[in-house]
């Protein structure tokens, strides 16, 4: 069975940092492009950190540059999202996700076929 197992939630002041796991339990490999999606109640899912698994090329949305940072480890099959300096607007259900093609837009939650359930991020000012 494959899926994506996600840990590493929980509740921080502002300025604190969190580091967020994803692991691809039953894949033999990454996916092509791993991400980390958000999504708090009443808005759609956006996209938070992408990385293209073979080269470590990652892409972040504006609102994350300079505080969070993706990274994966193709041996164990595992993705990370180290968030630091987090602020009370990064209050989210965090989702990892994985896509098997090349994309043109790695933020797009649309382009995704796999999806870890969500952890919770709270950051309390």
């Amino acid at each position: 069975q494959v899926q994506l197992v996600v840990s590493g939630g929980g509740s921080v002041q502002a300025g604190g940092s969190l580091r967020l796991s994803c692991e691809a339990s039953g894949f033999k490999s990454l996916q092509n492009y791993m991400a980390w999606f958000r999504q708090v109640p009443g808005k759609g899912r956006e996209g938070v950190a992408a990385v293209v698994t073979r080269t470590g090329t990652p892409f972040y949305a504006d609102f994350v540059k300079g505080r969070f940072t993706i990274s994966r480890d193709n041996a164990e099959n595992m993705v990370f999202l180290q968030m630091n300096n987090l602020e009370p607007e990064d209050t989210a259900m965090y989702y990892c996700a994985g896509a098997p093609y090349t994309l043109r837009s790695p933020l797009r939650p649309n382009d995704y076929d796999y999806w870890g359930r969500g952890t919770q991020v709270t950051v309390s000012s």
